[in-house]
Order: structure tokens, then C-alpha cells, then sequence
């Protein structure tokens, strides 16, 4: 079996570690500049694919026709993609004798889109899955092979479920190849009229809303936690949320209650369990209001 594997984040990487045997190329997204210092860092999949000893191609854009000429001669049984980042041309996929397979981290046709796994999370969806999809020309939009499902923690962040679904891609897509590859394997219609999306994370989105009841706030801060994270504003800078639980105490502002640092919300709070005021370093709530306080912290609403 020849198989071509397309993808970039620590989501790709289980199923790559599973299908490397049969792998004959990989495709990742170019080395992007990244922290303070700017300098170029590979993707995930890039260093694994190292690792493990198998060729690499970073293009810029894939469907570029040069490339896709390149990829036809390799004249792979099926190109698996998971979290690549491009959307792939026809011809790209048909360059495989099965198309393409996609491993998307939500049950199809609900999420489509760049980021499914935040969306369920900040929606306070209590069951998400990996969809096995055979590809075609629009987004999450091809046939179902195969959906593996699995509960929501209540208290389950986004790097939490991200981890756990890569590990399930990864084992759906080891049972599923030999099948995909002699086209041996089933197809199902998605239901387009029901379809949801799964766009991207903004800036704005970040921002905590003090309108809102402090469980669908939650919700908020675990679909962005670790990265990239939510905050609120006060006149003492802006706060990021490192980890935080649900409270039924009622209150205004930062307050504290039975030696715990809350934040109130429209009904109830949140107990900040571990902060990161704007150019400090991580600490727990508690210290910080201990710190910052003598009287009442202002809280700056969004606009």
C-alpha cells in the first residue's frame, strides 16, 4: 500500500505514527516564524515525519499544478489528510487511486470547518467524535465512512479533547486503511440541510462577556484553554484564565468567598483557580487578589 499523508498539528500526528509503514510522502505546512524571537518552527507532523524517517514536502500551496504533477507520480493508493491546513484541489485528490480520506475531530455534517473541536466545547455540546469522510470539493462536505463518538467531559478542556480525538483518529484510521485501500468500505450522504460550521477562533471571542450566566463563560474559557486562551479586563490590565471551575455564589466584580477568588457573572461565578496578569507570570487566583487589592478591582466590560 502507498499511502501520501497530509497534515500539520499535534492532531495528525497519532495517525501518522500508525499508518508510517505504508507512508511514501508527507505533506506538512511550511516552517512558520513563532514566539518572541520569530524564528522558524516546523509543524508537528514535520518533526514526527523526521523522526520516523519519512520524506518531506512543505509547499506553500498544494494545489499549485507543478506539484500536483509531482504528487501523480508517486501514484498512491489513497492520501489520508488530518488538520492540514489547505483545502486540496480535485486533481490533487484524484491523483490517488482512492482519493482522499479525512480524519475531521467532529460527527459530521455538524462543525464543518477550521475549528470543531473549540465550537463543541464553547457550545456546551456533551458528545463530540472523529468522521471518516472520503473527500471532494467542499469543505467537510463528502461522503461519511465511518464516525467514532465520545462524551464531553463537563470540566474537559480543548487541549484535553484534542489530545483524546487525535488518539481516536488515529485508531479509526489504523482499522479502516486496508479496507479504504482495496475500496472496500462504505459511503454515506451527509444530511447538507442540517450541516453546521466551525468557524475560526477571532480576537474578540477571547474576551469573557459579564452578560452571560458564568456556566456558558465557562464553556468559553474550556473551548480556548490552553490556547489561546480567554481573559477579562480591569483597570489593573488584562487578566488571562489558566484554570477556573463553576460556582453557584452570586456576586459582582472579582470577589472573594471562603478564601477563593471569584469572578461574578450574570447568575453565578467562577472560582479563578490560576491567573496570568498581562506581563507577569502564572499564579493562583488567590495570590493575585491578595496582591492586587486594598478595596475593589474594577472590571472593564467589553464593548
Amino acid at each position: 500500500m502507498k499511502i501520501v499523508y497530509f497534515g500539520t498539528s499535534d492532531f495528525a500526528v497519532p495517525a501518522l505514527e500508525k499508518l508510517a509503514k505504508d507512508v511514501v510522502l508527507v505533506i506538512t505546512q511550511p516552517d512558520r516564524p513563532s514566539g518572541r524571537g520569530m524564528k522558524l518552527k516546523a509543524s508537528p507532523v514535520k518533526l514526527k515525519a523526521i523522526e520516523l524517517g519519512l520524506p518531506v514536502e512543505t509547499p506553500e500551496k498544494a494545489r499549485d499544478p507543478e506539484f500536483v504533477q509531482k504528487i501523480q507520480e508517486l501514484e498512491a493508493d489513497v492520501h489520508v489528510v488530518a488538520a492540514y491546513g489547505q483545502i486540496l484541489s480535485t486533481k490533487l485528490l484524484e491523483t490517488a487511486t482512492r482519493g482522499g480520506i479525512n480524519l475531521h475531530g467532529s460527527i459530521l455534517p455538524d462543525y464543518r470547518g477550521a475549528a470543531p473541536i473549540q465550537r463543541a466545547i464553547m457550545d456546551g455540546k456533551t458528545e463530540t467524535g472523529v468522521t471518516l469522510m472520503q473527500m471532494d470539493k467542499g469543505m467537510d462536505t463528502g461522503d461519511i465512512i465511518d464516525i467514532v463518538r465520545t462524551p464531553i467531559d463537563p470540566n474537559e478542556t480543548y487541549g484535553e479533547l484534542h489530545a483524546r480525538l487525535a488518539q481516536l483518529a488515529a485508531t479509526q484510521i489504523e482499522e479502516w486503511i486496508e479496507r479504504i485501500a482495496h475500496g472496500n468500505y462504505p459511503r454515506q450522504v451527509q444530511d447538507h440541510d442540517t450541516a453546521t460550521y466551525a468557524s475560526k477562533i477571532t480576537a474578540e471571542e477571547r474576551e469573557l462577556r459579564f452578560d452571560a450566566p458564568a456556566t456558558v463563560e465557562y464553556n468559553r474559557l474550556r473551548g480556548l484553554s490552553p490556547s489561546p486562551g480567554a481573559f477579562f479586563q480591569t483597570d489593573l490590565g488584562r487578566i488571562k484564565i489558566i484554570e477556573s471551575r463553576p460556582s453557584n455564589q452570586d456576586g459582582i466584580g472579582v470577589f472573594e468567598h471562603e478564601g477563593h477568588c471569584h469572578l461574578g457573572f450574570q447568575v453565578g461565578s467562577l472560582v479563578l483557580k490560576q491567573v496570568q496578569p498581562e506581563g507577569r507570570k502564572p499564579m493562583s487566583g488567590s495570590d493575585w487578589l491578595r496582591g492586587a487589592v486594598s478595596g475593589v478591582i474594577a472590571i472593564v466590560k467589553p464593548s
